[in-house]
């Protein structure tokens, strides 16, 4: 009996790092936007939403988002910007190029088609 009770402890103690680890990942803060390749802004859709979920860019200027559909546990199988008429499908783990200039400051929100899961686009 007491070694049945030492080797659950034991179980217990090992996959302790594992859980607080998960528990870490999915309660972290969400990155920041980061040019990829070609000055582009890579956008994730995982399990806590858009990642980043707010991004800032220049009225005038062309912007390049390459969109990762990385779960499948998500409403957002596409995103939708309504301001600049696009909408978009987004297969899970294939990156999805959207391309548009926005031609005033202020703030366009991206969404998911059921307009649940949203972000920001910061025009200035």
């Amino acid at each position: 009996m007491r070694i049945a009770a030492a080797a659950l402890a034991a179980l217990a103690l090992a996959l302790l790092p594992a859980a607080a680890h998960a528990q870490h990942e999915h309660g972290a803060a969400k990155a920041a936007a980061k040019p990829a390749a070609g000055g582009a802004i890579e956008i994730a859709v995982t399990g806590d939403g858009w990642v980043p979920d707010q991004i800032h860019v220049k009225a005038g200027q062309k912007v390049k988002l390459v969109v990762t559909r990385k779960t499948d546990r998500t409403c957002a199988t596409e995103i939708v910007i309504k301001e600049a008429g696009i909408n978009q499908k987004l297969p899970l783990n294939q990156p999805v190029v959207v391309e548009f200039t926005p031609k005033k400051a202020g703030t366009l929100r991206y969404a998911c088609g059921m307009d649940m899961i949203t972000g920001q686009l910061i025009v200035d």
